[in-house]
This record gives C-alpha cells, sequence and structure tokens, in this order.
C-alpha cells in the first residue's frame, strides 16, 4: 500500500493493533516509508506511527492544501 501521494491529506482508516483490535482512526499523513506511516492521529490527539500491513482500508476524508 502506498500513501505517498497523500502526504498531508486527512485519512480514515481502519486499523488493526498490536494486540489485534480493530480501531477506527482519522489521520494526516506526515511520512511513509517501506513499512510504517507516520501521521497525526485526531483520535490520540498526537503524532503516531501505523504499521501499513495493519492498515485493513482507508478512504481519504479530505486532501491537502496545496500552498500557492
Amino acid at each position: 500500500m502506498d500513501l505517498r501521494n497523500h502526504i498531508g491529506d486527512i485519512l480514515e482508516i481502519i486499523y488493526l493493533d498490536a494486540s489485534n483490535s480493530m480501531s477506527q482512526r482519522k489521520i494526516r499523513i506526515i511520512k511513509q516509508n517501506a513499512s510504517l506511516v507516520i501521521a497525526y492521529c485526531y483520535t490520540r490527539k498526537q503524532i503516531r506511527t501505523f504499521y501499513i500491513e495493519n492498515i485493513l482500508g482507508w478512504k481519504r476524508v479530505k486532501k491537502a492544501r496545496v500552498a500557492s
């Protein structure tokens, strides 16, 4: 899953955490590497790290603004 085209976008994700519990989160993508997404989590109100393999589904809620 490649979310690099969504840097700055706000996404709603379904995520499987370390204890195999599913949660729904609203996040703003900051950075992605091969296996991790670093994002601001509006649910936890802090920057969090998400394993790409644990993101079960996602949809874009708001596209990032482009500075002019």
